[in-house]
């Protein structure tokens, strides 16, 4: 690779890793399927929401408006549906067994995984006004030929994918050393928190929505 993508390239990863770092509902149910399932189930569901990252990275560097315009009008009724989503997984997540019995039993297939994280993920619109403060806060805005835009895509994938790797991986090898005693609590715990997190994206996508009707 030239000297010339290197910086884009890094860019990328600096904005990939800084956007999924944050811990909100993707990274619990990726703590979660990681001691429940093991390693490859905690990567695939990051991964769900890396490509998802990874789209609106190409909006946000390539500029296009029209997408980004009409993810902002929808984004009320993919809220609801991310909101609901949420609160229905953390009711599940509260009544569901601990994570060494949920292995023995099966549970959720690896492409459901990918999928369900990437399309909560796709239902934040919002997204993509994280992603252009944090463009401007690396200088990625400074690139603006295809080539450059597209380096910073890949970077933001491998950044992404990177802090995936790291928490579900981290989860993993701390799942045999967590008590089993406190298996049914840190069910309970991450329940109650997704449940937290869809009523508050609930409850963003509905109050402006009542207010507009006064």
């Amino acid at each position: 690779m030239s000297a010339v993508l290197a910086g884009p390239l890094l860019a990328g990863i600096a904005v990939g890793f800084s956007i999924a770092a944050p811990v909100g509902p993707i990274g619990l149910l990726v703590i979660r399927r990681s001691l429940a399932r093991g390693f490859v189930l905690g990567l695939v569901t990051g991964m769900g929401a890396a490509t998802a990252d990874t789209c609106f990275g190409v909006v946000a560097a390539f500029g296009l408006t029209v997408i980004s315009s009409f993810l902002q009008e929808v984004s009320t009724p993919l809220s609801l549906v991310g909101g609901a989503f949420l609160v229905w997984l953390g009711l599940r997540t509260i009544r569901s067994p601990p994570p060494d019995d949920a292995a023995a039993g099966g549970g959720t297939s690896l492409a459901a995984a990918y999928g369900s994280t990437f399309l909560l993920t796709l239902s934040n619109p919002a997204t993509i006004l994280s992603f252009a403060a944090v463009f401007t806060v690396f200088g990625v805005a400074a690139y603006s030929d295809y080539t450059a835009a597209s380096t910073v895509v890949a970077g933001v994938f491998a950044g992404s994918t990177l802090w995936w790797l790291l928490l579900s991986g981290t989860t993993a090898w701390l799942r045999g050393r967590i008590r089993p005693a406190w298996l049914t609590g840190i069910n309970r715990f991450s329940g109650a928190l997704l449940c937290g997190f869809g009523i508050m994206v609930f409850a963003r996508a509905v109050l402006p929505w009542m207010s507009g009707l006064r």
